[in-house]
């Protein structure tokens, strides 16, 4: 019951100020999110690389107003991709962007986020990687699927997000698979209307199920973006049923939640992303990382009672 609360609190600008002047969330942020720059995340992938993981890298921030926010956001990537060359890794640092950010909710939104976002994935594909379009609240979808089509025509790599709770995703997912696509499947962290979403955790579970069987048995590449151990297992045993090897999927978690997971799943051989998220707005981000699951908000309650 307390997620809906805490996403509520993710849009209250008297929340961020709050929150954000509070002495002990500095390093409770900190555990999710790792820097604010990108000199100061560089030595992060370095880490993350090193051990036989690799990233998809978000620049946090997605309360756009104007154009000018927008292009700035679109900067911010393209100097990410720079220092990216620099590395020289591949797809083994890609990118996951929000169309928010790329200004999809201003007035000419949508033709305004693909001319932002072209560029970004033009720049990923010429050092090597890609991008990946994540998914936000159920009235932007479209769009975003339809940017995803048309940028698919030239990069066909590119990639996007789907959510369990949604009761539009298999539809959604099996479109999806027979084009051949890169797709994170997500159970979904935005507070949704029982219209169009599961409202019961069971419920978005089984949904989660359901559309990874069709992604595994599909055409594309799927990415199992889960922390739960259950669904974890059951990834598995669906990717062998369906008669994938080791690097015709992925699994990816956030950075800062189970990290040893993440090196027991590299250690096994499986591919191992980390969804690993920098800059200075991150109080939307950080509030449905403690929406998402309870024992981040503990862990941040924790804190607060032993520091504040």
């Amino acid at each position: 019951m307390l997620g809906p609360v805490i996403l509520a609190a993710s849009r209250s600008d008297k929340m961020r100020r709050l929150i954000s002047a509070a002495p002990v969330t500095k390093p409770v942020v900190d555990r999710f999110i790792p820097g604010e720059t990108v000199d100061q995340v560089v030595p992060i992938i370095k880490d993350l690389t090193g051990k036989g993981l690799e990233v998809t890298m978000d620049v946090v921030g997605e309360d756009i107003t104007t154009p000018e926010q927008s292009y700035a956001a679109r900067d911010a990537y393209l100097e990410l991709i720079e220092r990216l060359k620099q590395l020289d890794l591949g797809t083994k640092a890609e990118m996951s962007i929000k169309l928010s950010m790329f200004g999809q909710a201003l007035e000419g939104g949508h033709e305004l986020a693909l001319a932002n976002v072209r560029p970004v994935v033009e720049a990923a594909a010429a050092i090597g990687t890609t991008v990946t379009l994540d998914a936000e609240d159920h009235t932007t979808l479209d769009s975003m699927f339809a940017i995803h089509e048309e940028l698919r025509k030239d990069f066909p790599q590119t990639g996007c997000v789907i959510q369990a709770y949604l009761f539009r995703t298999e539809a959604d997912a099996r479109r999806l698979a027979e084009s051949g696509s890169r797709v994170r499947l997500v159970k979904g962290a935005y507070k949704e209307p029982a219209e169009v979403a599961y409202q019961q955790k069971s419920e978005t579970d089984k949904a989660y199920v359901r559309i990874l069987k069709i992604l595994m048995e599909g055409e594309g590449y799927p990415m199992i973006g889960s922390h739960d151990p259950r669904l974890i297992s059951i990834a598995q045993e669906l990717a062998r049923t369906a008669g994938r090897k080791l690097d015709e999927y992925e699994f990816q978690m956030l950075y800062g939640i189970r990290s040893d997971e993440h090196l027991r799943l590299a250690a096994e051989g499986h591919r191992m992303r980390v969804y690993t998220a920098y800059g200075t707005d991150w109080y939307g981000y950080f509030m449905r990382r403690l929406a998402e699951k309870p024992a981040n908000l503990l862990f941040f309650a924790r804190s607060i009672l032993t520091k504040g």
